[in-house]
């Protein structure tokens, strides 16, 4: 039953104003960009620094522009999305930093294993749409070593090095939509 002095409010990703995205440099030389196509992410208080972030991306998304390459990322090689359907994000702290930049601290789980992740949130604001919804607006970025995930394959280079970095550049803009 809820309690009407403790209802809050609570923010929902408008996916068709979000993107996640990543880069993982490539033959040592270049970046190779890819997205995850469908994800979401549910914030639970009005106030987002009092808040508790949840997000949960469908693996099985993701695209690079590539189908082969899309389909090993798929594989146990990488995020094994037919028993891994998801990787998941729990923030655990949302701290502001100064007027418009917070660092987001979080779990970051990916095929069974969690660790703790940190991203630079930059706040867009908050505006309401034409059709009078309120909005929230935020970009985010961060750097993880993939391999703290078990997603270990690579394949070394005649030349010396690897054919994909350990190093993975996250970012997204994500617009959250306030529920009433």
């Amino acid at each position: 039953m809820e309690n009407s002095d403790k209802k809050t409010a609570q923010w929902v990703l408008d996916p068709s104003h979000s993107e996640l995205t990543f880069k993982v440099k490539h033959l040592m030389i270049s970046n190779v960009k890819g997205e995850f196509k469908s994800f979401s992410v549910t914030v639970d208080q009005e106030e987002f620094e009092k808040s508790t972030i949840h997000a949960s991306v469908d693996t099985a998304t993701i695209f690079t522009n590539n189908n082969d390459r899309d389909n090993h990322l798929r594989s146990a090689d990488f995020f094994d999305s037919e028993k891994h359907p998801a990787m998941t994000f729990t923030g655990t702290e949302f701290k502001k930093i100064d007027d418009d930049e917070y660092r987001l601290t979080g779990l970051l789980t990916i095929k069974g294993v969690s660790k703790e992740v940190q991203l630079d949130v930059e706040f867009g604001g908050i505006n309401k749409d034409p059709w009078g919804n309120l909005k929230a607006g935020f970009s985010f970025s961060g750097k993880i070593n993939r391999k703290d995930w078990g997603l270990n394959w690579n394949a070394a280079l005649e030349t010396g090095g690897v054919l994909v970095s350990d190093e993975v550049k996250i970012a997204g803009e994500v617009q959250f939509l306030k529920q009433s």
